[in-house]
């Protein structure tokens, strides 16, 4: 069976995303930069990939699940195709939207997440890639096999956290791994409980 991953950036105090959505006081450039580029292409937007003049294997993800904030924080650069080399799933109130400059390669669905996962999790292919945002992680939080965090060097104070909306019911996970990089990234990956 697939697995779901929730491969992250979040701040020392569990926010990925500033109280306004910004989130480009993450720093990219550093050596865990070199650590995303030969240990998880498959989660590097297209034009990171073209730029290194690279493609994604698709070895470790060949889905990506978003929810409508995430994948809009591209329209401003003109991106609507963001991870063109992954089947991208965004998930929305509204299935019908459409944006401008859409390629048509962006799956919209106002399915519930857990019942769209549950059929990807059972279909063929490789790992999910939960991308972001924090409610749907929350609403994911019981499907997620594999938490990776990459904690910045930074503390925000406010904003969007790793899982908004969460009930307040402790959830269990085993650090498998850990890696301090010189940036003052630190990159915990954990498994379910």
């Amino acid at each position: 069976m697939r697995e779901l991953t929730y491969f992250v950036a979040a701040s020392i105090d569990g926010r990925i995303a500033g109280p306004d959505g910004d989130f480009s006081a993450f720093p990219v450039v550093g050596d865990h930069i070199d650590m995303l580029v030969a240990d998880w292409p498959d989660t590097l937007p297209g034009a990171a990939l073209s730029a290194l003049g690279r493609t994604a294997p698709r070895d470790r993800f060949d889905t990506v699940l978003m929810g409508w904030q995430t994948y809009a924080t591209g329209f401003p650069s003109g991106v609507y195709d963001p991870y063109p080399h992954l089947r991208q799933v965004v998930f929305t109130h509204d299935p019908e939207r459409s944006v401008d400059g859409d390629s048509g390669t962006v799956e919209f669905t106002n399915e519930q997440p857990g019942d769209v996962i549950r059929r990807l999790k059972a279909g063929d292919g490789v790992g999910i890639w939960l991308c972001g945002g924090g409610d749907l992680a929350s609403q994911l939080v019981d499907e997620i096999d594999a938490l990776v965090v990459k904690v910045n060097p930074l503390v925000f104070g406010s904003g969007i956290p790793l899982f908004a909306g969460l009930p307040h019911e402790p959830r269990s996970w085993q650090l498998t791994r850990s890696t301090a990089y010189t940036s003052g990234v630190v990159v915990n990956e954990y498994r379910r409980g």
